[in-house]
């Protein structure tokens, strides 16, 4: 079976990584990787570098990122993405796409894909971010998918009420738990000799995304964070660019001024690459943004999350996750609750609802055992619901 794996950004891929070794080491597959998006960008780190590095052969690259990040520019690379993938799908002729999240450039691709009858494969489906334009992107893909990898439990249950066939859903867990237990981290003295800055034992690891459907809380949000780390003179502060989303580069200007403004505190990189970024989750004493990592990662490390806004908002959370408005006195507050938690006395606290063991055999398995007979047919599933008024 040739499987198309699509990957646009340094955090899918780290997600991706121990799957992808799975589905290149084993002979029912044939594994096809095409790159696109932020990893193609000098901008955002060339990080489909680190994926050669890592041994694996890229099947193609599509370039679509403009250099704006407006509302058309946005739009305009979602259109790139759905020419090239058209292209690409033409010459490498797979058998199934696997793809993962909610970004335009997998959007673009999930198109191509349906108008070449290409069934799809989609992990992370059934998820909510009231924050962001994602969440329609996201259930947009899984309508036009045909095999889903769910993180949870409801996520499952909410799949099936989007109409999905119970016996196409499952519920696998979240790659990036397997990859934190799995990975070969560095130690702190490793982590900085890589990077080249002391970090010292006390550090926040932050990373704050656009917010897609809220260009003013984000403008407050990024501005309140930098306000509210400012009253913890102690911790030292790595920050990763945001992703090149809609008003990214806002982000970028307010990140870059504000490490020249501290820079012997704040260390500010367009991206760690994935074993770095798991070796600063294991020894950073609190993460501090928006990411998803924060909340889908953070908890298995024993690591306390600040998340700000609405970005992840619906999102399924351990108790350590915790949430702030953009006021910097309620960043503040939940940076020093996040601080005041003991793993070992608080050690419910950091149950992770998206650890679901072996994520990448439990995928592997489905995919030995998928039958292609009639895939492509969909038929929607009624969920029996209470009457409505």
């Amino acid at each position: 079976m040739k499987i198309c794996v699509i990957t646009g950004t340094r955090a899918e891929y780290g997600l991706f990584y121990w799957l992808l070794k799975a589905l290149d080491a084993d002979p029912n597959f044939d594994l096809q990787l095409v790159v696109t998006g932020m990893h193609l960008s000098p901008e955002f780190g060339s990080t489909y570098g680190e994926i050669e590095r890592d041994g694996f052969v890229i099947s193609d690259k599509i370039e679509i990122l403009l250099s704006g990040d407006s509302p058309a520019a946005i739009t305009k690379s979602t259109g790139l993405a759905l020419l090239g993938f058209a292209d690409s799908f033409q010459r490498l002729q797979p058998d199934l796409i696997l793809m993962l999240g909610d970004r335009f450039e997998a959007f673009g691709a999930a198109q191509a894909a349906m108008f070449a009858n290409l069934p799809i494969a989609h992990l992370h489906g059934g998820e909510a971010t009231e924050g962001l334009i994602d969440e329609a992107v996201r259930h947009s893909i899984s309508k036009m998918s045909h095999v889903h990898f769910a993180a949870t439990e409801q996520y499952r249950r909410r799949l099936i009420q989007m109409g999905e066939q119970p016996h196409t859903v499952f519920n696998v867990g979240a790659l990036g738990v397997e990859s934190a237990t799995k990975t070969s981290l560095m130690s702190l003295a490793e982590l900085e000799a890589s990077i080249e800055f002391k970090l010292t034992e006390h550090f926040f690891l932050v990373t704050y995304h656009p917010v897609t459907l809220d260009v003013g809380e984000q403008q407050a949000g990024i501005e309140a964070l930098f306000a509210a780390m400012d009253a913890f003179p102690n911790y030292q502060v790595l920050i990763t660019f945001p992703n090149a989303d809609t008003f990214g580069r806002q982000l970028i200007d307010a990140v870059k001024a504000y490490r020249n403004q501290q820079t012997q505190r704040v260390y500010l990189t367009e991206s760690l690459g994935r074993v770095r970024y798991l070796s600063a989750l294991e020894h950073c004493s609190c993460v501090i943004g928006n990411s998803s990592s924060g909340i889908i990662e953070a908890p298995s490390f024993n690591v306390p999350t600040v998340d700000i806004g609405s970005r992840q908002r619906g999102r399924a959370r351990a108790d350590s996750v915790l949430h702030s408005d953009n006021s910097q006195s309620a960043i503040r507050a939940a940076i020093e609750k996040g601080l005041a938690m003991d793993p070992a006395k608080d050690a419910c606290c950091f149950e992770n609802p998206y650890d679901g063991g072996k994520t990448s055999e439990r995928i592997i398995d489905v995919l030995r055992q998928l039958s292609f007979d009639n895939i492509l047919k969909k038929r929607f599933y009624d969920v029996q619901l209470p009457e409505l008024d």
